[in-house]
């Protein structure tokens, strides 16, 4: 019988893996930018005299919770150096925010649920972009909106196109709300107002965000945005929220006549829609698609993700952000890493071919 030796390890270390943190992991300067609609805090990141990225938030974020994590990616920090990043926060949604108090000088929503502060509608915050872009001077920027940010971005493009350069929209919707989102959302806004961040609202949000199935299979991360919530300001969140729910359909069309093209109501600007398989939004997503230029729109849906794939699937969103902005004539020397290379892979629809030509490595 073979004998057995017993080895004894002495050298190897376990090492817990690092809790997922909303701590400041990289420098920022913060301005706040008064517009006629309230004030909006701005946080930027990177060299001024870069090409400029605007980014805006979903319902329930900010731009810590919502890009922090995706933009402090080892794969995007080869990408970041060629870029300044404006990270633009809807009034009152910022970390630490005060209860939003009246300002009778504000142009807001005069059917808004907070009598005590009247919040901008989402037009109004399209149009309040506009003072961020003249106060950085900023000659065109690349949007990135994520739920109703993508929304409030696609707005601005429709009615400032001179100054959009391109945009990535991740879940976004051209359309109005509807009856169970108006349902959901109205009692939503009822508890928060009221200052309540109920379990109803806890598992809302997380939906929203996430979707059913991230739910049960990411327990690390649904439990940190779960314990984020607690932290979140239930009045401000409220009024934000029946803003997006008082929404109007953006009215854009996919016209094909060559005629009726040049005066329809679209977005002309080149565009990355990114969506989750899992996604709870995926059937607004494919709307707006349908809706949208098909020469000048890339869709992308990325396997093995629920409804945010900038913290689910960081690797295959970042080689999609790359490879868009290479179609753009940006970043053309940038070679995609071994890690991304791998997880892109599994993206179940390649980017069109158009947006690889220019690329160069």
């Amino acid at each position: 019988m073979e004998k057995r030796t017993e080895i004894e390890l002495t050298s190897i270390e376990t090492i817990d893996p690092k809790p997922r943190s909303f701590a400041h992991t990289c420098l920022m300067q913060e301005e706040n930018i008064e517009t006629p609609y309230g004030n909006l805090l701005v946080a930027i990141q990177g060299d001024r005299t870069k090409q400029p990225i605007l980014t805006f938030h979903d319902i329930g974020l900010n731009h810590i919770t919502c890009f922090q994590g995706f933009f402090s990616y080892p794969d995007m920090q080869p990408i970041l150096k060629h870029f300044c990043v404006y990270h633009v926060n809807a009034p009152g949604q910022q970390e630490g925010a005060m209860t939003l108090k009246p300002d009778h000088d504000v142009v807001g929503n005069p059917d808004s649920l907070g009598s005590r502060f009247v919040y901008p509608t989402i037009d109004q915050l399209a149009e309040s972009i506009q003072y961020v872009v003249d106060h950085f001077h900023m000659k065109t920027f690349i949007g990135f909106g994520v739920g109703a940010g993508a929304n409030v971005l696609a707005r601005y493009e429709l009615a400032h196109h001179e100054h959009v350069d391109s945009l990535i929209l991740v879940n976004p919707t051209a359309a109005k709300s509807g009856w169970i989102e108006w349902g959901y959302q109205k009692m939503n806004s009822w508890y928060l107002f009221s200052g309540q961040l109920t379990s109803f609202t806890e598992e809302y949000l997380l939906w929203h965000w996430f979707g059913k199935k991230t739910r049960w299979n990411n327990h690390d991360l649904i439990h940190t945005y779960s314990e984020y919530i607690k932290s979140i300001n239930p009045q401000n969140l409220a009024l934000f929220i029946e803003s997006y729910l008082k929404r109007t359909d953006l009215g854009i069309v996919r016209e094909m006549d060559p005629m009726r093209k040049v005066s329809a109501r679209t977005i002309r600007c080149r565009s990355l829609i990114l969506v989750g398989d899992d996604s709870p939004h995926m059937e607004d997503v494919v709307e707006m698609n349908g809706r949208m230029l098909p020469e000048e729109t890339d869709f992308l849906k990325i396997a093995d993700c629920g409804g945010m794939p900038l913290e689910e699937q960081p690797g295959k969103t970042c080689e999609a952000f790359r490879l868009f902005l290479q179609g753009m004539g940006y970043v053309p020397s940038l070679v995609q890493t071994h890690s991304a290379a791998a997880e892109f892979n599994q993206l179940t629809r390649p980017m069109d071919p158009q947006m690889l030509a220019p690329m160069t490595c």
